[in-house]
């Protein structure tokens, strides 16, 4: 069973933004199944590494589209993506340092810190942001804002 099952409520009507949010709910299910596999530590490190960098992605183009439409709540947006970027080095960093995990627990954390922001900011923004065209960004360019992100939360683990 996953931990997060992709709902309508999801959904913000934007082909781009929805498909982002899509693959983030695979990737911590991923990490999910992971858990239950008793997989090693490396490999789930590196899934959130994975989820760190392309949370780190989508937050930077979410933030672009509310800078170009003047997006009145933006300082209280972004400031909730610093919150939710630090919770995940938090989350990935107590993985690697704990000698045993609580499974419960790791996977109630990977659930909140998805599903609180998504009901509260993005579910605000996303009901006036389909009023505005969602910029397409091409793969690459996605694919290298991810690496990135993720190189960056990795060497700050090492």
């Amino acid at each position: 069973m996953a931990l997060i099952e992709w709902r309508e409520e999801f959904c913000t009507g934007m082909p781009g933004v929805d498909y982002e949010h899509e693959k983030l709910i695979e990737q911590v299910n991923t990490i999910y199944a992971m858990i239950d596999d008793k997989a090693d530590k490396e490999s789930v490190i590196d899934s959130l590494g994975d989820i760190y960098g392309s949370i780190s992605a989508h937050f930077a183009l979410e933030e672009q589209m509310m800078e170009k439409h003047s997006y009145d709540q933006y300082r209280e947006h972004q400031a909730d993506h610093e919150r939710l970027l630090d919770d995940i080095r938090d989350i990935a960093d107590e993985y690697e340092n704990a000698a045993e995990l609580d499974d419960q627990k790791f996977k109630q954390r990977l659930n909140d810190w998805f599903q609180l922001h998504f009901k509260t900011h993005d579910s605000r923004l996303h009901k006036l942001a389909k009023l505005v065209s969602h910029d397409h960004v091409d793969e690459t360019t996605m694919r290298a804002m991810i690496r990135k992100a993720k190189n960056a939360l990795l060497r700050k683990n090492s």
